[in-house]
């Protein structure tokens, strides 16, 4: 229901909203220590990356932060070994993250290994930031090379939800020992739906009778992935 004006005439405008607003003293508090955080935070994220964004400089990369990298545009490969060789030396979480997020990309793919190990040692109680964001890169960089790291990551369940993404990626592999680990995983209720993804894009023909169950499954995503599996193995048969 719209909010109207006291007269109940017409609805409010968005500009007379705001200019309520701004006339509301918690309100115009609140914005002024979300903005003193913002600055707070941009301040601490620019004095941790200093030394990053110095040889990204002198590698030809003349950037305010290092996410700017991927909102170039184009391709960054010469900025790579100069994110992999601060990935584990930088300790603060946000610019970690920044860099995680940077490499993954499909031309980072020297990055691969040393991922791994940034995953098994981040600092993520949730599962949900830092590891999260390492196990979504590796998916994009996975590769039979990294074959034996990314399984056990996935199988790893103290990772939990952090694992999601990993999972995912074992679908992009060729190594023969990928499907019988994705049929476990379904056994998995923290990645039942990522494995269910992975096998969809293996198409692989003897999960069909596994996958068929979770049609009834009581989250409606894992119930769509399911369906889509099932449709892209019968599309191979």
């Amino acid at each position: 229901m719209s909010r109207r004006d006291r007269s109940g005439d017409r609805p409010k405008s968005a500009a007379e909203l705001m200019e309520e607003l701004q006339r509301d003293p918690e309100f115009v508090a609140r914005q002024k220590l979300q903005e003193a955080d913002r600055r707070r935070n941009l301040e601490s994220y620019r004095t941790a990356a200093r030394d990053v964004l110095a040889d990204l400089v002198a590698a030809g990369f003349k950037v305010d932060a290092i996410g700017d990298l991927r909102r170039l545009g184009t391709p960054y490969q010469e900025a790579v070994p100069v994110l992999i060789r601060w990935l584990p030396r930088v300790h603060d979480a946000a610019v970690k993250e920044d860099i995680v997020r940077t490499l993954s990309v499909p031309w980072a793919r020297d990055a691969a290994p040393l991922l791994l190990a940034e995953f098994e040692r981040a600092e993520d109680a949730t599962g949900t930031g830092l590891r999260w964001a390492i196990g979504n890169a590796l998916e994009v960089l996975a590769n039979d090379d990294i074959a034996d790291g990314m399984i056990r990551l996935a199988t790893d369940r103290r990772y939990g939800k952090a694992r999601e993404m990993v999972v995912v990626g074992l679908g992009k592999l060729k190594d023969p020992r990928v499907t019988d680990v994705l049929l476990n995983l379904l056994s998995d209720e923290e990645v039942v739906g990522h494995a269910v993804m992975a096998l969809g894009k293996l198409r692989a023909s003897v999960a069909r009778s596994r996958i068929e169950p979770l049609l009834n499954h009581s989250k409606p995503w894992v119930r769509k992935e399911a369906k889509k599996a099932l449709a892209s193995i019968d599309q191979a048969g």
